[in-house]
């Protein structure tokens, strides 16, 4: 079974919520039309309902909950919760009846904060900035975690690196230049995500030009030390850097670039040392070797948003929609 495949099936045995807040958006009511089909979540469209149902000509949308912000009976409830989490921002309850009336994202966020849906799935139509800003507000990050970051879930075909040419790229989709210490919590972050959706155990290679100090620059300096200070937070966790991608990844160049190591040629988590290298580290691996990209995935979030690329097919968000539910089902 297919990675996809095996999260679908777990999103099945344990059914949650997700909240599509973009119903503007047709590849969002395919997606959620084939979600309701298959069984993998159970989904609340935010809007109205004739137009929802106007936008969905054609689709089966049976057993989707359609929640208009301006008629649903839960608005003043949403409003107290509003006020009350941003009234130090000086949020009163105009501006938060303004904010959940007008912004689908801000309700949507509110919905899972409320405990009326598990999960948010975004961004097919919003820039990732309009997605994550009210989850920051409202959510918030998770207990003992240091800050919000995102990968991407690569499958690669026909390959023997990885787990099976199953990895996680991160941060490819968030921090632009995350120093030291942040670069250690992404790659904690990263080794419990893999954990939780590959469900093999992580072996995580801090990335870098320079494998062992074979080159001498402050860009290899941040990734030494971003090591050090990963080895020691999760100490239970394999993990060691710095590595150039192929002493990372292929056992051969590992155990000649940096022998004795458990981790060198080994590695399914690879933690990129910028947001520059994440990207297009991700982006050459989709296109150049065909590989299933799945993401941007968010870690560290009170409770799972995820956000989309703008260029998503509904098939993307199907399968962004099943990774959310999983992240949903293990709190």
């Amino acid at each position: 079974m297919g990675f996809i495949d095996a999260i679908k099936e777990r999103a099945k045995q344990n059914k949650k919520t997700i909240v599509l807040p973009e119903t503007s958006d047709k590849r969002t009511l395919e997606a959620a039309a084939k979600i309701l089909e298959e069984g993998i979540a159970n989904i609340v469209l935010v809007g109205n309902e004739e137009t929802i149902k106007k936008e969905a000509a054609g689709l089966n949308l049976t057993g989707a909950a359609i929640v208009d912000p301006a008629t649903t009976d839960k608005l003043e409830s949403y409003i107290n919760l509003l006020v009350e989490l941003r009234k130090s921002k000086g949020m009163t309850a105009e501006s938060a009846k303004e904010a959940l009336t007008k912004d689908y994202l801000t309700f949507g966020v509110t919905m899972v904060k409320a405990g009326d849906a598990d999960g948010m799935v975004a961004g097919a139509i919003n820039a990732t900035a309009n997605v994550l800003r009210p989850s920051l507000q409202i959510l918030k990050t998770a207990p003992g975690t240091k800050l919000v970051s995102a990968f991407f879930v690569m499958v690669v075909p026909n390959c023997e690196y990885g787990s099976n040419g199953t990895f996680i790229f991160s941060d490819a989709g968030l921090n632009q230049n995350p120093n030291a210490e942040e670069l250690a919590a992404i790659a904690g972050s990263s080794a419990k995500s893999f954990q939780l959706l590959v469900g093999e155990e992580p072996v995580v290679a801090m990335l870098s030009h320079s494998t062992k100090g074979s080159a001498k620059h402050a860009d290899v300096d941040k990734v030494v030390e971003a090591t050090r200070i990963a080895k020691e937070a999760y100490p239970d966790v394999k993990l060691d850097g710095e590595y150039q991608l192929d002493a990372a990844i292929v056992p051969s160049v590992g155990a000649s670039k940096a022998p004795g190591s458990e981790i060198a040629g080994k590695a399914n988590v690879l933690i990129f040392p910028d947001l520059d290298a994440g990207n297009i580290g991700y982006k050459l691996t989709q296109r150049l070797a065909k590989a299933e990209a799945y993401g941007p995935i968010t870690q560290g979030i009170a409770k799972p948003v995820n956000d989309l690329s703008r260029g998503c097919t509904a098939e993307d968000i199907v399968g962004v929609i099943a990774i959310t539910a999983v992240q949903a089902g293990a709190q």
